[in-house]
Formats: structure tokens, sequence, C-alpha cells
């Protein structure tokens, strides 16, 4: 058995543990980290898309990982709203948010997974010790350090370990914490369309009595104009989706889009499909361990919200740990990831109460419940300071947030 030290050890490389390898490595020269993922170090194969909001765009930018995002990214410069029953014909609009943040600045971006993957992989080339794949056997955290056990006997040693693991963390069992929450029933089939009619930068959620069903803008490639898919469905239905054949697929695509886009293709040949869930993290942190992303939260994708939750957790622990660590302070005790917790806590329940809210209100297709929402989105849709305030809240623009989230360096 081996020792190795670090400053820092996270357990994740999906999005959310290579931004925080980023923006500590750029925040403080010569720091040891280590980032450890049970798969190879690689562009995952992944059809879905994430919504970027603003804020979480200025993390980006101040990382100088942007301008390598941006080509692949698509503004969302409006978002349409419908909502309709079982056999309905027609598909009312509703809600619609058109604007900027600030003139020029889109409230949000779609960038494909992988493209973002990518990206940040680039940018972390040589500032970190990448441990892939590798089994990870056990943790422990005592009064001064964290200890990450290999299967192959090294085990890594460091002040803080972050465990960015997923919503199945290895992490968070090893140390003990649990979770509450619920399932759905409903699982989201994810895949990249092309369609035969142009998006224009726009965002489209049909709300269904079976869950949410959204087509979000890509750029186009060529002449091929291309959307990204989630479409919430309960269990047994994504089943049967799943194992149709792709023209299939896109026939069902385009008939419940209401051919709003044309005709519809797969741009690959099967879609993938998750099984969606309410799941928060007892506590986000533990002896010498701070959970971020899917590890400590996950919500239902109904408001877009998940990737950008996890970039909050990002920029807080980052500002947290990099403050404490110039100041000489040990960066992995219990007061300084207190000071996390504190500071996201409290949004992530809110997020959380808001997906699962709007989950359980447009999930119904009981009549007095469908008249008295469809009466409210139609209130909103009339209130232009209102519709203003739900942007810049979807936009994460949060004056007094993380330094990374208002576009300053840490």
């Amino acid at each position: 058995m081996s020792e190795h030290h670090y400053d820092i050890v996270i357990v994740g490389g999906g999005p959310t543990g290579l931004t925080l390898a980023l923006a500590l490595t750029r925040a403080m020269a010569g720091l040891k980290l280590a980032l450890v993922d049970r798969r190879p170090f690689s562009v995952p194969k992944d059809q879905r898309a994430s919504a970027v909001a603003a804020g979480v765009r200025r993390v980006f930018e101040q990382l100088d990982a942007w301008s390598d995002v941006a080509p692949h990214s698509e503004p969302i410069r409006r978002m349409k709203i419908t909502d309709s029953g079982n056999g309905d014909i027609s598909r009312p609009l509703f809600l619609s948010f058109e604007g900027d943040v600030k003139p020029g600045e889109p409230f949000a971006h779609m960038v494909p997974n992988t493209a973002l993957a990518a990206a940040l992989m680039r940018q972390l080339d040589g500032r970190v010790d990448l441990i892939a794949p590798a089994d990870i056997t056990g943790f422990s955290g005592d009064g001064l350090s964290g200890r990450v056990s290999l299967a192959d006997g090294r085990t890594l040693v460091a002040p803080l370990v972050v465990a960015s693991d997923g919503a199945m963390s290895a992490m968070r069992g090893f140390a003990g914490i649990g979770t509450f929450g619920h399932h759905y029933g409903q699982s989201a089939i994810v895949t990249t369309i092309a369609h035969t009619l142009p998006h224009e930068g726009t965002a489209y959620e049909h709300f269904r009595p079976h869950g949410p069903f959204a087509s979000l803008p890509l750029p186009s490639i060529g002449d091929r104009h291309r959307s990204s898919l989630v479409w919430a469905e309960t269990t047994a239905d994504a089943a049967r989706i799943k194992a149709s054949t792709p023209d299939a697929i896109a026939t069902e695509i385009a008939e419940t889009m209401g051919y709003s886009l044309g005709e519809v293709t797969l741009e690959e040949r099967a879609v993938q499909a998750y099984p969606l869930r309410l799941q928060i993290a007892n506590s986000f942190v533990g002896a010498r361990l701070a959970l971020i992303g899917d590890a400590a939260h996950v919500i239902h994708p109904v408001a877009g919200q998940g990737l950008n939750l996890g970039l909050k957790d990002v920029a807080a622990l980052a500002e947290v740990v990099i403050d404490a660590m110039r100041l000489g302070q040990d960066h992995g005790a219990a007061d300084i990831l207190v000071r996390y917790q504190r500071w996201r806590r409290f949004d992530t329940t809110l997020m959380a109460m808001v997906s699962d809210g709007m989950t359980r209100l447009f999930s119904n297709d009981l009549a007095p419940v469908r008249a008295a929402r469809d009466f409210g989105l139609g209130l909103v849709d009339r209130l232009g300071p209102l519709k203003g305030f739900m942007i810049a809240q979807a936009a994460g623009v949060d004056r007094g947030g993380p330094r990374l989230l208002r576009g300053l360096e840490i």
C-alpha cells in the first residue's frame, strides 16, 4: 500500500468535477490536485445537452473556457410554454418569455454535454493528476485529512475531498450521508433531433399529463436544423418508446410537437432514457468531505436547472476553499465546509421545491387543476415585471452570489 498526498482530491470527472478542478487550479498556482474517476478520461457518449444559464456562463468565461464552448452552443432567445390534456387537439400558448438578461446577453445557452466535457478536459490538460479508471473501495475522514482508498492499493490523502460522483455517489455512501426524496414514476427520454423548420432560438416546453416535453435549440450543421429533446413519460411508456424503431420514434416526436418544427429525424439511431427522482443529501458536507452536483442533489429536469445547480456549488465551494487557503487556514476544516453548506443549502432546497411543485402541478389532467394553472400562466404572461424577475432567476444572476457567478475572479 502507498500513500499519495494532495491539497485536494476530487472524485468524479463529469462537468461539475472538471469545472471545480479548473476553478481551483486557475485561482491558485501550484495547487496539487487529483481528479479521480471510475471511467477513463475521455469524452462520454452522451446525447444530453444542458441549458447553461447566464450566471453559469460567466463562470466559464472567467475560467477562459467559454471561447472553447461557445462555437458548440446556441442561445435561447425565447421560450414558449403550452399545456394540454389527454386527447386535446389544440395546444394553446399560455406563457412566453423573450428578452435578454441585459442587451446582447441571452438568459441561457444550450450546450451539448459532450462539447462541454471536451472543452473542460482541454483546459485542464497538465494541471491536475488524472487517476482513471480507478475503483474506489473506501473513504474516511478524521480531524486532519480525508483518505480515499483505491482497489490497486493506493490511498489518496488530502485535507479536503470533494464528491462529484453522481446521484448514486459511492463517496456519499462511504461517508454515511443519507438522502431524502422520492421517485416520480417517470423517465426522461433524451436525444438530438434534426427538423425541417428552423427553431429561431426558441425553446418549447409542452406540459402533458405524463410529464413535460421540451425541445431546446442547438446549433445548425449546414442546412440541418437541430434541437435537443427532453421527453418525460411514465416509466412503462418510456420503455416502449425506447424499444421502438427510430422512424416510429421520430414520427411520435413530430406528432407530439404538433409539427411545430416540421418533419423530424433522429441524429442517433437510438434514444437514451433516465429515471427521474427528487433526491437531496441530508448534509452537503461530512468530515473532510464536500458534496457537489448530483452527489448533493438531483431534481426533476422540468426547470432545466440540474447542471446549473451543480455549477453554483462549484462557484461557492471554490470561493470558500481558496479564501481559506490564502489566509493560511485549514481549507478542509468543519467551519470552512459549513460556510459552503450554508451558501448552497437554501438555494438548492428552494429550486427542488419549485421543480417538484411544477411537476406535481402539471402532471395532472384534472379539469379544475388545469383551469387554475392555465389561468395562472396567462396572468404571469401579462405581467411584465414578474416575467422579468422570472427570467433573471432562470438566468442565475445573483448580485450577492459567489464571485465566479458575477464574472469576477476568485
